[in-house]
């Protein structure tokens, strides 16, 4: 897993994207997809949402439209492709991390519990507690086993 993600990393600066987002990594990444759809990205796009962060097309569109290397944001299917994907769905999160990462809890840190909200919630409402879902559920069940997740 922490190679997939450097292999992203390393993918967003070879292609001139070079985001960096204070303390998004491995462990944030890891439960962001837990909490979102368990990692699966064998299941198949379901009411909009796709791939192991269920990412919406508006989400992917916010974020920049990334697709797979060689693709064409325009083709048809190419966000599918990605957001199915897990180094580019990564990819997708990054950047719009990087685009509405802030602090939403109000704690005085920007770290994971705010990537949470922002990717649950949307960028614009962030401040919005998530409440008692299975997205919250599955989530801190990931956060107790990390270690490194702030």
């Amino acid at each position: 897993m922490v190679g997939r993600v450097l292999f992203a990393l390393l993918l967003l600066t070879s292609s001139g994207f070079s985001v960096f987002v204070s303390n998004l990594h491995s462990a944030c990444f890891r439960c962001l997809c837990q909490a979102a759809n368990e990692c699966a990205t064998n299941r198949p796009c379901s009411k909009g949402y796709c791939g192991p962060f269920s990412i919406s097309r508006v989400y992917w569109a916010d974020a920049g439209k990334h697709v797979l290397p060689e693709d064409d944001p325009n083709r048809h299917g190419a966000y599918e492709s990605c957001a199915k994907d897990y180094d580019c769905s990564t990819n997708i999160v990054a950047k719009y991390m990087s685009k509405y990462g802030r602090d939403c809890n109000g704690d005085g840190v920007t770290n994971c519990d705010d990537y949470v909200l922002i990717h649950y919630n949307g960028g614009e409402s962030c401040e919005t507690p998530i409440g008692d879902s299975g997205f919250k559920k599955r989530y801190n069940k990931c956060r107790g086993a990390a270690t490194a997740i702030n």
